[in-house]
């Protein structure tokens, strides 16, 4: 038993506790496993619901869970203090709490006797990773999507399409998953796209459609223009509880964004075709930004490279 059946405990519940963190907890008591929970929708936390399940066997229990427990009073009690009083002997995290209203979960379980380990995990981050950017820099987690060919062009003459069937069903999933998807003007005005979640789940509902641009957009196009500086429209979109933004414009947008450092994660589709022409993936920057823990996996015939500007 370890922190990974806690992790395994929190993606199966999805984002059935949006727009609180999904979290994930499992009580394990002489190396079996005597309780589990993940956050619920009505808002008791995974601790809790894990310590219930327990019952009397989490007394000089170990406890794996995938975020901080919580100190303070909040749709629940402290998770922490609930922690003390069943008596847990041992407490495994896997991430800090960026919250400064509910971090200060692992000096209050030492203070009720409570042993603790944090295990700084990065898939434990990774799980709340738009979270955890909207919370500490009270903007959106924004990740950049785009479909190259192997030359990297942006564009194939005589296609609509750069990317296969299964990488454009991917994208409707990602839009499912995300608050908000977002265009250029340019791009707004030459393809007027949808941007909407088509035959996929959308237990969120759909996602709001934005422009960045300065000028006007196209008479009928259904998008909320946005035309201030990028940092103050995403500050405003925080604000408004939008944790994630998905950016699907051109190299001119990428560039922007890249520029005044208001990227988080690129996903790129790329396709096994050569256009011998056209734009690239990006238009020029000021300087050089250095990627992260990039990872490549087939989407059909595509296959799809994921990395971050600021890893979780």
């Amino acid at each position: 038993m370890s922190l990974d059946l806690a992790l395994q405990v929190a993606r199966a519940a999805g984002s059935r506790a949006y727009p609180k963190p999904t979290v994930g907890a499992v009580v394990v008591s002489d190396g079996e496993l005597v309780g589990k929970g993940a956050t619920e929708a009505d808002g008791r936390h995974a601790e809790v619901v894990a310590l219930d399940a327990a019952g009397g066997r989490a007394r000089g229990a170990t406890m794996y869970v995938t975020l901080e427990p919580c100190a303070h009073q909040g749709t629940t009690p402290p998770c922490a203090d609930a922690i003390v009083a069943a008596g847990v002997a041992r407490v495994i995290f896997g991430a800090r709490d960026p919250n400064p209203a509910a971090a200060g979960g692992e000096a209050r379980l030492r203070r009720g006797g409570v042993a603790v380990e944090f295990a700084d995990s990065r898939e434990a981050r990774r799980l709340n990773e738009a979270w955890r950017t909207w919370v500490s820099l009270r903007r959106p987690f924004v990740i950049y999507k785009a479909a190259v060919t192997l030359d990297g062009s942006m564009s194939l003459p005589g296609s609509r399409w750069i990317s296969g069937e299964a990488s454009r069903r991917f994208v409707h999933e990602l839009r499912a998953d995300v608050d908000a998807v977002a265009v250029g003007g340019g791009t707004a005005r030459a393809d007027r796209p949808r941007l909407d979640a088509r035959d996929v789940t959308t237990p969120r509902g759909q996602p709001r459609r934005l422009a960045f641009s300065r000028g006007p957009l196209p008479e009928g196009l259904d998008l909320e223009l946005r035309s201030g500086p990028l940092a103050t429209e995403l500050g405003a979109l925080a604000d408004d509880g939008v944790q994630s933004l998905l950016l699907e414009g051109g190299p001119t947008l990428a560039a922007a964004f890249l520029a005044a450092d208001l990227v988080d994660k690129l996903l790129v589709f790329v396709a096994p075709v050569l256009a011998g022409q056209g734009l690239g993936l990006i238009a020029p920057l000021p300087s050089p930004r250095t990627l992260s823990h990039l990872t490549a996996r087939p989407v059909g015939d595509d296959v799809l490279l994921e990395a971050y500007v600021h890893p979780p």
